[in-house]
């Protein structure tokens, strides 16, 4: 066969498709970690002559962590999509954050928990609008405890949807995280399963829901960023 015959599959263009596809590209907010993690395997490399596959294994290994694979929506409206990667952690009844500036009135609450082998970008769970952005210090206990939603360092956002519904979502840093990436600003328009932003290591990000609303997760459950319902809002059938 000659090569004007072989199969088009075969062509370079679709092996890089194919390669892009495979391998998911990396959020800007990792590309300075793993500079340095090169940069310090690179001169361990120069400097004592061995530990090439280790180099390359902890530059890989810290790339990996910062993917933002492409995630596609589900085809349904009036539904609060998961804004991380993890397990769900807890679904319970608490008082928004006072960052978030709702009414200090319980409303349901998902906490999903992020391992340090989950994607860690976080996805914007409701089309609509960015109402407000507001960074808290705080100490890094274990994301996996309750007391987290707390007492640790956070990043809320209050996001309203063209229909009025207001929900708040919370990046929080964990046990080992030390930076929270929030891309978004008041004002801004965004559209549900966008990546807006990023925890660096293990961490939680808790959703809150308005009152009414059908949450359809339950503690245990994995949940896909960008994909996963959490829950269906208030009015919808």
């Amino acid at each position: 066969m000659s090569h004007r015959d072989a199969p088009t599959g075969f062509s370079p263009r679709h092996v890089a498709g194919l390669v892009r596809e495979a391998v998911p590209p990396m959020h800007p907010g990792g590309r300075p970690v793993v500079a340095a993690v090169a940069l310090a395997a690179g001169a361990a490399r120069a400097l004592t002559g061995r530990g090439t596959g280790l180099a390359v294994l902890a530059t890989a290994a810290t790339a990996a962590f910062f993917r933002s694979p492409r995630r596609v929506p589900p085809p349904r409206t009036g539904v609060v999509l998961a804004a991380a990667d993890g397990t769900v952690a807890t679904v319970s009844q608490v008082p928004p954050p006072p960052e978030l500036g709702l009414p200090a009135t319980p409303v349901p609450r998902v906490s999903v928990f992020l391992s340090v082998l989950d994607v860690h970008v976080q996805r914007v769970p409701v089309d609509g609008r960015v109402v407000a952005v507001e960074y808290r210090p705080g100490v890094f206990l274990s994301a996996d405890l309750d007391k987290a939603s707390e007492d640790n360092e956070r990043n809320a956002v209050l996001l309203e949807t063209a229909d009025g519904a207001r929900v708040g979502v919370v990046q929080i840093a964990g046990l080992l995280a030390r930076r929270i990436v929030c891309d978004l600003v008041p004002g801004r328009e965004v559209a549900a399963g966008e990546t807006y932003g990023l925890i660096r290591f293990g961490s939680r990000v808790d959703v809150y829901l308005p009152e009414g609303s059908r949450v359809e997760v339950a503690v245990g459950q994995r949940t896909i960023g960008g994909e996963t319902v959490l829950a269906a809002l208030p009015g919808t059938g």
